[in-house]
């Protein structure tokens, strides 16, 4: 199933259930997916990797909106954007944690024979394809940063 089918069904049930954060994120996503498929030049249908970096966008957006906001001393806004990235979590692979994120990158190490920063570049490449939609790539630099130093 499509995400579009998907996140169709979610907003039909969101409506029958008045839940407005989940009609809000859904609108959202659904309305991301038709400015991604209506650029120009752009195909019929999103890749599934298309669909998760857009979704990835649009949990970091709210995430840094959820931060601003804290640091402002206004939970009343940044508790609902808190609450939209756990519906669009929903729509997103399984995330690794940081012990299996350790592994995989090590692994790249080895295989690339990377010995020093230097190569940070060609090691970042390989995990962030490997990892695609399941690591932060701000968690993956870090990683990747204190293995290689």
């Amino acid at each position: 199933m499509s995400l579009a089918s998907q996140i169709n069904e979610e907003l039909k049930n969101a409506m029958k259930a008045k839940d407005t954060v989940a009609l809000e994120t859904l609108r959202a996503i659904k309305s991301a997916i038709l400015l991604a498929q209506t650029e120009s030049g752009a195909k019929e249908e999103l890749s599934q990797d298309e669909e998760i970096k857009l979704l990835q966008r649009l949990a970091k957006q709210r995430k840094e909106s959820a931060r601003i906001y804290s640091e402002q001393g206004r939970e009343d806004l940044a508790q609902p954007e808190l609450e939209q990235v756990k519906i669009i979590d929903k729509f997103l692979p399984a995330q690794l944690s940081e012990e299996e994120i350790k592994e995989i990158i090590s692994q790249i190490i080895a295989e690339t024979g990377a010995n020093g920063i230097a190569q940070m570049g060609q090691v970042m490449g390989e995990a962030n394809k490997r990892m695609a939609g399941q690591a932060d790539g701000k968690t993956i630099s870090g990683i990747v940063k204190s293995l290689l130093a």
